[in-house]
């Protein structure tokens, strides 16, 4: 695509993003606003929502197995698929029956079948086709990130292209949202994501037995204790930083921090297990690193975008969204860096951060308008574990060998 078509092409983008905006008003002039029941079970919760055209929330169910795999050290799947077949029935159920809505009533079902946890995503699946099968409604196959990626143009109106970051316990992605189901993948983790790192950080220190930390997830602990903590007691270096890249790196931070425990351990006479008088200082220094290195990648990602003029500077958007998004440290971080490259900075509230069914719904409603992605025939539909998002242009990122400038970052 040469320069003047693409100067022609962005601005006609930009009328289609606002027509599709206005388009559920303009729809319910002439018919009632369309329905879609969202199903997720792509990892630890189940959840399922019915959501309309004009981006209201009819109802919406959750059931959070988090307590069980607080017990278990972390989440086994079996025992998760196990809990979604428990449940989902009377998930879907509830967000049905809260919203008002019977099944013949919804012009979709749109359900996660990618990427996730194999036995977690066939829960989902199966009980989505037998409802798509006994109703003869279209089905709507769902990429889960590319649910969390759209969340935010249900409550904000966001135009296409925008810069969007992705951080949870499964992912760690930064891409360029061009349309519905048009990404530009920048970078992504090239091990564990930071949700994982953080867990097993708080694992290691066995903040589950913190006094200030009961009943939290591991990394809600070490965001919490890392409020009081000293970070300048322990510094970690940020990984990756001699690669122009927009790819992310946690496991090799994890063992400095796992090194560095040990250290502790030996110095205050304690046993692994044991809870270390310095917790807070290590949990502090962690997410310090952490969020030091997703704020140095998306500066990158930022720069880069306006350079190639993949994204205007006079409409420029950040988007954060995934359960690490909910994060207070690490958003004020990027809302630093955004701010300093002329970003406006958006991120959904948590309890849409975190994997739920409204945002499978909305990515439903996106889809149906967008007439993408509609399934009336589902023979030989699977769910898969991995599954890439959009077009991966991370070496290109890496050819630009941008250099990142020093931000002052009192965060």
């Amino acid at each position: 695509m040469n320069s003047l078509t693409r100067s022609l092409w962005k601005p006609l983008k930009r009328v289609q993003a606002a027509w599709r905006r206005a388009s559920p008003a303009r729809a319910a002039e002439q018919r009632p606003p369309r329905l879609v029941l969202g199903i997720e079970t792509s990892c630890d919760d189940t959840g399922a929502a019915v959501v309309d055209e004009s981006g209201a929330v009819r109802g919406e169910a959750l059931h959070c197995q988090r307590e069980v795999h607080l017990k278990t050290g972390g989440i086994i799947p079996p025992v998760a698929q196990q809990l979604h077949r428990e449940n989902i029935e009377q998930v879907v159920k509830e967000a049905l029956d809260v919203s008002g809505v019977s099944v013949s009533e919804l012009a979709a079902i749109a359900t996660t079948v990618k990427p996730g946890l194999a036995l977690c995503l066939q829960v989902g699946l199966e009980y989505s086709l037998k409802l798509v099968n006994k109703y003869k409604k279209p089905f709507i196959p769902i990429h889960h990130m590319e649910a969390h990626a759209l969340t935010i143009r249900l409550i904000n109106q966001v135009e296409f292209p925008f810069l969007v970051l992705l951080l949870s316990g499964g992912h760690c992605i930064l891409a360029v949202a061009q349309g519905v189901s048009d990404f530009l993948l920048l970078g992504q983790s090239i091990d564990i994501a930071p949700g994982d790192m953080l867990d097993k950080v708080a694992r290691r220190l066995s903040l589950s037995k913190h006094p200030e930390c009961q009943g939290m997830a591991g990394g809600k602990a070490i965001e919490h204790l890392a409020r009081t903590g000293d970070r300048q007691r322990h510094t970690f270096r940020v990984p990756m930083q001699h690669y122009r890249n927009c790819d992310f790196s946690f496991s090799g931070l994890q063992n400095l921090v796992n090194k560095v425990i040990v250290e502790q351990e030996k110095e205050e006479g304690v046993q692994e297990g044991e809870l270390l008088s310095c917790a807070k200082d290590i949990a502090a220094a962690a997410q310090h690193a952490v969020a030091a290195h997703i704020v140095k990648r998306t500066h990158r990602a930022m720069l880069f975008c306006i350079k190639h003029s993949i994204i205007s500077p006079q409409n420029a958007t950040l988007v954060v969204s995934g359960g690490v998004a909910s994060n207070q440290y690490i958003r004020k971080g990027l809302q630093i860096v955004a701010d300093a490259n002329g970003f406006s900075f958006l991120c959904p509230p948590p309890r849409l951060c975190t994997d739920n069914g409204v945002m499978i719904a909305w990515n439903g409603i996106e889809r149906l308008r967008a007439e993408l992605g509609i399934l009336n025939c589902t023979d030989g539909l699977r769910y898969e574990a991995t599954a890439p998002l959009g077009i991966d242009i991370s070496k290109r990122v890496e050819e630009a060998s941008i250099k990142v400038p020093r931000l002052k970052m009192k965060i």
